[in-house]
């Protein structure tokens, strides 16, 4: 097996801050669901830029969008309206069920956009403390706030990162410890939660949790805020993943596939809660501008015209049913599991090698909290692509497990 995951090399980018383990390649090029080196090798991206390209790459109806915008008006700051911006605004709301909208660069700005929203509707109600529930093992972002609502996995425990108060950690997946906090905790205001948590390596909750945790919040006068940041726009085969519980959040970001590469984040909001967000209490300079807003257009019209919900619900059930089939037996996978197109396969041991390996074979993989493999794939994948893709992924395991045997690890 190949060696472990890359690590910082100042050889590599020797100006850039090392703040990342990156892997040892370069892409100059992508179409599709291909990515090709420098060397002119390609390499099928089941990564997809972190749940980002969900049209693939080099898209003809983004690339159209964003030369043509650019050949207009690139920028002009909320000083004044953009008419892209209201026009990506009436989709986003019409598809979410929300009322209003706020634009800003990533899902970390959606994040704190939605934590200063429900924190200022609170104080409105006379909760000057407001304290907000989040889960264990969630990931919101690495801004002061987003960080503060993360659950530290991987964080190194000699060096943690300053945090900001008013969060409280509850168990995933457990409404149980989530009335108890209710039941005790009179400055709690909302609760923080993603559908399915990605960094913590496909977690999927129960059927049924998020209808309760809307249900105990409308009981308790809690404002549910929701994080679809990696799981919105049509990725777990819905246009955003709360609709399978058939129910609405309070307060929702969605960001990654929003721009298919293109910086945007969006947070979404109930008109009541939204009003709390007065001229001069948020902003961002570059958020929701002309370029910016034509990539999201030419996105969303992308994944409406060719029903990229269906597509994924379709091909990810092909993709999980392809992976248990060819993993069967296989002593060192635990579970597959997820929703649509984001699927984790979990092992019984720490596997980050398994990315580096997969590059020899021309797949990219990720690995999330050391043990799962998880794939989010373009949405736009056929299916001799995921033959392809599950093929070699197994192959990869099996390589994996074998050697795990000879080793005796």
């Amino acid at each position: 097996m190949a060696s472990p995951d890359a690590s910082p090399d100042a050889s590599l980018g020797a100006s850039l801050i090392q703040n990342y383990a990156r892997l040892p390649l370069a892409f100059e090029r992508g179409q599709g669901v291909w990515l090709w080196d420098e060397a002119g090798k390609r390499y099928l991206d089941a990564v997809a830029g972190v749940a980002v390209c969900g049209l693939g790459h080099a898209h003809p109806a983004v690339t159209q969008a964003v030369c043509e915008q650019a050949r207009r008006v690139t920028h002009t700051s909320n000083l004044y309206r953009i008419a892209a911006q209201e026009q990506l605004a009436e989709h986003l709301t019409r598809i979410s069920g929300l009322d209003a909208a706020f634009f800003c660069n990533s899902g970390a700005e959606a994040v704190e956009a939605a934590i200063k929203m429900a924190r200022l509707a609170a104080r409105a109600r006379g909760n000057d403390h407001p304290l907000i529930a989040v889960a264990q093992g969630a990931f919101h972002g690495r801004t002061l706030g987003a960080w503060s609502a993360t659950d530290p996995l991987g964080e190194n425990p000699h060096t943690p990162p300053p945090r900001a108060p008013g969060f409280v950690r509850v168990p995933f997946d457990n409404v149980a410890a989530l009335e108890k906090l209710a039941a005790e905790t009179p400055a709690l205001c909302a609760i923080l939660l993603e559908p399915i948590q990605g960094e913590n390596g496909v977690r999927v909750p129960a059927r049924g949790y998020l209808r309760a945790v809307r249900e105990l919040c409308d009981r308790r006068g809690l404002l549910l805020m929701l994080d679809e940041v990696q799981t919105g726009l049509c990725r777990t085969g819905a246009w955003y993943c709360f609709e399978h519980e058939h129910i609405a959040p309070d307060l929702l970001t969605t960001a990654k596939a929003l721009g298919n590469g293109v910086p945007i984040g969006a947070c979404l909001a109930r008109r009541e809660v939204a009003a709390h967000l007065a001229p001069g209490a948020h902003g961002s300079t570059f958020g929701g501008n002309p370029l910016a807003c034509a990539a999201a257009l030419a996105v969303i019209e992308t994944m409406q015209r060719e029903q990229l919900h269906e597509r994924a619900a379709r091909i990810g059930a092909y993709l999980s049913d392809g992976l248990r089939d060819a993993l069967s037996g296989v002593s060192v996978v635990r579970e597959i599991r997820g929703r649509g197109l984001l699927i984790g396969v979990e092992l019984d041991r720490p596997c980050k090698p398994l990315a580096r390996a997969a590059l020899e074979q021309g797949l990219l993989i990720n690995v999330a909290a050391e043990n799962v493999i998880r794939l989010a794939p373009p949405l736009i994948l056929t299916t001799e692509q995921t033959d392809w893709l599950s093929a070699r992924l197994a192959a990869l395991i099996k390589t994996f497990a074998s050697e795990a045997r000879k080793t005796g690890r």
